[in-house]
């Protein structure tokens, strides 16, 4: 079979978090759009920087791609890609046409910067899972790591992150990308989950190709410890499921998956 080159769409990916992971990119084929600049991005420098919500790409296009796959075995259809995908404005109805074709369940990967905004909160209700980045303990971490736009702060994002978790009835994990800039806030970050009480707290590391190195597993183990008692999962520890792509290696490299 053919591997396609897709717009919008990308995968399966063995994902380590969501086991074979079909993507979707709701917000572009090329430029990297999005609310944060963080200095371990596999994707690069943000392009397009922004806080906008509009709809940038429309859902029948998505829709049209899934339609187009073969059958192949899925566990999530994952909303993430090129960005950060709650910049979508239509992804609320995105998330309900997928649930509609009852392929897999959806997951929604989300840096937290406008969980803030209630229409976004709302939209991201209609997912089975989201995963909710939280790779700092406070403003100067934030700013050093994560590089969010000026109107984004620390505790905007946290305000954000309480008020999904009390509102969300779906799984809800907290993200934490842990480099040698924030490794040292372990603790204070643990604190900060066990306080959001979320189903799953997920220990990652950039070991995909970027500019920042990652930690080695013996700092990523202590690392963990901070977090014991939670369902922690770890980049270093948890399995991968063997998955063939359908989409063509051009296609995954634009989405930081190669």
């Amino acid at each position: 079979m053919e591997n396609k080159d897709f717009n919008y769409i990308y995968g399966p990916v063995p994902s380590w978090r969501l086991g074979s992971s079909l993507g979707i990119d709701p917000l572009s084929n090329e430029d990297k759009i999005c609310s944060f600049d963080c200095i371990y991005c596999q994707i690069g420098k943000t392009v397009v920087f922004t806080l906008e919500r509009k709809i940038y790409v429309w859902t029948e296009e998505i829709i049209k791609e899934i339609k187009s796959l073969p059958s192949v075995p899925i566990d999530y259809i994952t909303f993430s890609g090129r960005g950060e995908p709650t910049l979508a404005k239509n992804l609320w109805y995105m998330i309900k046409a997928v649930k509609s074709l009852d392929i897999a369940k959806t997951a929604v990967i989300t840096n937290s910067s406008l969980l803030h905004k209630e229409e976004v909160r709302k939209d991201l209700l209609a997912a089975d899972f989201v995963v909710a980045k939280l790779d700092a303990d406070s403003q100067e971490t934030l700013s050093q790591i994560n590089k969010p736009v000026k109107e984004i702060t620390f505790d905007l994002i946290l305000d954000g992150l309480k008020k999904f978790r009390a509102e969300y009835t779906g799984k809800l994990a907290l993200q934490i990308m842990f480099i040698k800039e924030n490794k040292d806030k372990a603790e204070n970050i643990a604190k900060i989950a066990r306080e959001m009480n979320p189903d799953e707290v997920q220990i990652n590391t950039p070991l995909r190709p970027c500019k920042v190195k990652p930690l080695p597993r013996e700092e990523v183990e202590e690392i963990s410890g901070y977090f014991k008692g939670m369902n922690v999962i770890s980049v270093y520890e948890a399995k991968k499921k063997e998955v063939k792509p359908i989409s063509a290696e051009k296609t995954l490299i634009r989405r930081g998956k190669v």
